[in-house]
């Protein structure tokens, strides 16, 4: 099934994220997690792919293994230092697997290497051979709090446009924790004649380790109120999880009240705080 046509289905729908791991002797761990929120019955699960495409095989049969499932596959794919051959055996494998969706990212640069040292400067580009390769439905990434390597908001959004218009259907954000930040984004977007189903990415906050790496990488707006729970419970693993997934779900139940139909949960392949958040939405998801 296509995730637009999920999307755009006309009730809340809710994904959650899964990612390869590194080693091949994980895969077995990973594989388990992936069935495990499978179960939860998703609206669509995403799986992402390694710097460089190091885990590309990972990712399409973690993907397989999904759609036997029965459950919906997105497979990402991102285009930092591949060649337009090694973009198109990825899309011809994925799509003799049966697999129909496809996040396309250029992925982060490596260093020392610019946009313009690359075959696909711009996920826009690999937008446009996937699309012209054939058969699949194709979102893209977005940042409501600008793409830390746009000059301003005005060139983000020209960013966007180039996307869209290139055949990206639909978009998903990264993480944020303020849903007014993301209010004032989606206002941006159609004030640009952007109009393609934007998905809420969201990311349960669980453990100390995750706090450092968002506040040594990111530049995302903490909310006081996330501030202080992380402070009160950030030193208590089973409080801090405990908090962490209290405060997605409210986001979450917020984003649905306000109209926002389309969630995509960041769940770190923790099938149980997938089962709390789904489990939390039961009666506002039937």
């Amino acid at each position: 099934m296509k995730v637009i046509d999920i999307i755009r289905g006309g009730k809340p729908s809710l994904s959650f994220e899964v990612f390869p791991p590194k080693i091949h002797d994980n895969l077995e761990n990973v594989m388990a997690s992936a069935a495990a929120i499978a179960d939860l019955s998703p609206s669509y699960m995403s799986v992402t792919y390694g710097a460089g495409g190091t885990t590309a095989a990972y990712t399409a049969e973690i993907a397989s293994a999904l759609l036997a499932k029965q459950v919906t596959p997105v497979a990402h794919l991102t285009c930092v230092g591949a060649s337009r051959e090694s973009i198109r055996e990825r899309l011809t494998d994925l799509k003799a697997r049966g697999i129909e969706n496809i996040l396309a990212l250029r992925g982060d640069l490596p260093a020392g290497i610019t946009p313009t040292d690359l075959t696909y400067r711009y996920a826009s580009s690999l937008t446009e051979e996937i699309r012209a390769f054939g058969g699949f439905c194709i979102g893209g990434a977005c940042y409501p709090e600008t793409h830390p390597e746009s000059a301003n908001t005005l060139a983000d959004l020209e960013g966007l446009r180039r996307k869209v218009e290139s055949g990206c259907e639909y978009l998903t954000t990264q993480m944020f924790f303020d849903n007014d930040i993301l209010y004032n984004f989606l206002y941006r977007l159609l004030r640009a004649g952007i109009d393609v189903p934007v998905v809420a990415g969201v990311m349960p906050v669980t453990n100390a380790a995750q706090i450092k790496r968002i506040c040594g990488i990111s530049k995302n707006a903490l909310p006081q109120r996330f501030l202080r729970i992380v402070d009160r419970f950030g030193d208590n693993p089973a409080a801090m999880m405990q908090a962490g997934i209290a405060f997605a779900t409210e986001q979450i139940i917020d984003l649905y009240a306000n109209g926002i139909s389309a969630v995509h949960v960041y769940s770190m392949n923790k099938p149980e705080v997938a089962a709390a958040i789904r489990r939390n939405l039961s009666e506002i998801l039937r």
